[in-house]
């Protein structure tokens, strides 16, 4: 019964490409540390993760404008193998949450607090 819910697992995890098949456990009082509070850590990691995504973002857009032609046909689509490679190389780097993290973790990152209202 127990190897054929581990084979279930496994087949669902390899059909959907939102679920990594190994995931990374990180220490929460290591993500913590750097800020003191653990909600500012990940406010951070998102920020950067999102101006990481946004660089990656104007710079795959800035390669494939290159490939674009005011008629869009099938067979132009199914023949662009370089357009194609170019899509495949941007999918196959890491996520921008995971640099984030990375980047976090290895003190790369410099953050500040923002002024605080003095009551």
């Amino acid at each position: 019964m127990k190897k054929q819910k581990n084979d279930l697992t496994r087949q669902l995890r390899s059909a959907s490409p939102k679920i990594p098949v190994s995931a990374i456990t990180r220490d929460m009082d290591v993500i913590t540390e750097p800020t003191g509070n653990l909600y500012e850590s990940l406010v951070v990691i998102g920020k950067r993760a999102r101006q990481i995504a946004v660089k990656d973002k104007i710079e795959l857009n800035e390669k494939l404008a290159e490939f674009a032609v005011g008629v869009d046909n099938l067979e132009e689509i199914f023949e662009n193998k370089e357009q194609i490679e170019i899509s495949r190389h941007f999918e196959r780097q890491p996520k921008p949450p995971a640099i984030a993290i990375e980047e976090f973790l290895d003190g790369k990152l410099f953050f500040r607090h923002g002024e605080e209202d003095k009551a």
